[in-house]
C-alpha cells in the first residue's frame, strides 16, 4: 500500500503543477502551454488535484468541451474502481 499512497501523492502533485504551469503560460500567451489531452489523460491526471487546480486558478473552467472530458474521466475512473474493489 506504501507505493500506491506514493503514486496518488505524486500524481496528484504533478497534475496540480500542470495546470499551473498551463495556467500561467495561458497568461503570457506563451505556445509553451500544456494541450488539453495531455492536461485530460484518464491515466495521469488525478481528479482531486484537477478540480483543486481548476478552481483555485480559475483555469479550463468555463470551456464545455474540457469539462465534458473531465467529468467523462471522473465517472470512468471511478466505475474502475468500483469494479475492481467489488471483486
Amino acid at each position: 500500500m506504501p507505493y500506491v499512497t506514493a503514486y496518488l501523492i505524486a500524481i496528484n502533485a504533478a497534475t496540480f503543477l500542470a495546470y499551473a504551469y498551463d495556467k500561467h503560460a495561458a497568461r503570457k500567451q506563451s505556445a509553451a502551454s500544456v494541450s488539453a489531452p495531455s492536461t485530460c489523460s484518464p491515466c495521469s491526471a488525478a481528479p482531486p488535484a484537477r478540480l483543486i487546480a481548476q478552481q483555485l486558478l480559475r483555469h479550463k473552467t468555463v470551456k464545455q468541451s474540457f469539462q465534458l472530458t473531465y467529468w467523462g474521466i471522473v465517472v470512468a475512473q471511478v466505475a474502475v474502481l468500483v469494479y475492481f474493489w467489488a471483486r
